[in-house]
């Protein structure tokens, strides 16, 4: 987008809230992450943009994009099935605080003595110097109605496009910090987790390094994290699991680019020393794996070996009636 018409969306677009509840799961046992299940959504005569069926959905864009490839972000077709992609594999990590895995845009938020997960959409950082950093900190601060100060490099990045930016731009609904925010103790406390006076932007790399929230979402965490909790932040495309019934599962996103040519369709993706070692396992199909890591459609997918029927042993017809949407 034209950084004069983004900032422009910004400051002067209205806070049009969607509240249709949050997606929230119950927490499956320690030796189990699925959670969730997929959805289909129809698409209706009036044809809603693809970032309204997210946000009624609690679904950031790229998620969305990522399940239903060659969708027109803007006009989808009416009558058209939508893939909501709302079964996921939690973060290989503690499951306490917040965790944020920048390449799935979302957040997981485990509230303290309850036996669930909050999962909400983000926006993150931007390509280059506004990368969100991987940490491991607290929240240091809970600030309602934040004023909004540009770092120098934003300043200068916005002078470029003849844009002088205020030195600080008040507390308000014209405030691209929203109404609220959480300030973390990492670094000189210039990462925030934050609203928005927009809905565009969520599921997207589009901050200043920032976590970014739709407003309605931001109340609700705001209102629900006390000082001190604890948060993480990864950068994790691919995750994994086997499941207590013997179900392997992966679920493959498109990883962050690090240049302006990257294509994340076809980056190569680094396999960790423990993802290698779950591909070993015999019940695994290598070739659905193979499928899955091209894909890239950022939902869980079960990659065990299909057992063929005596009768009708050509496994690559079987093979072509794999979904990977699960």
């Amino acid at each position: 987008m034209n950084m004069v018409l983004f900032f422009i969306s910004l400051l002067f677009s209205s806070s049009i809230i969607f509240n249709f509840g949050i997606a929230e799961y119950s927490l499956p046992s320690t030796k189990s992450r699925l959670i969730g299940k997929n959805k289909q959504y129809v698409v209706p005569n009036d044809r809603p943009p693809l970032e309204e069926i997210a946000r009624k959905f609690k679904i950031g864009l790229l998620g969305m994009l990522e399940a239903n490839p060659g969708i027109d972000p803007y006009l989808p077709k009416a009558g058209i099935k939508l893939i909501i992609p709302s079964q996921m594999l939690l973060p290989a990590t503690k499951r306490n605080g917040i965790i944020i895995n920048l390449a799935e845009l979302r957040l997981y938020f485990f509230p303290k003595g309850s036996n669930k997960v909050i999962v909400y959409p983000i926006g993150i950082g931007q390509l280059g110097t506004n990368n969100t950093p991987i940490m491991i900190t607290n929240v240091s601060q809970l600030i309602k109605n934040p004023t909004w100060t540009p770092t120098s490099n934003i300043r200068k990045r916005y002078a470029e496009d003849g844009i002088i930016l205020p030195q600080v731009l008040p507390a308000g609904p014209d405030n691209p910090m929203g109404l609220y925010a959480l300030r973390l103790s990492y670094d000189q406390g210039q990462y925030l987790i934050h609203g928005t006076n927009t809905n565009f932007g969520i599921g997207l790399r589009i901050t200043a390094g920032c976590i970014r929230l739709r407003p309605d979402d931001m109340e609700k965490l705001f209102y629900s994290i006390p000082i001190g909790t604890r948060v993480q932040i990864i950068n994790e495309p691919i995750k994994y699991s086997k499941e207590q019934d013997g179900s392997y599962y992966i679920e493959v996103h498109q990883p962050l680019s690090t240049r302006e040519s990257d294509d994340p369709q076809i980056m190569p993706l680094i396999y960790s020393k423990e993802f290698k070692k779950f591909l070993q396992q015999a019940e695994i199909d290598k070739e659905l794996v193979d499928k899955t890591i091209a894909r890239r459609s950022g939902m869980p997918v079960k990659i065990n070996k299909i057992k063929l029927n005596p009768k009708n042993n050509n496994r690559k017809n079987i093979i072509k009636k794999v979904t990977i949407y699960n």
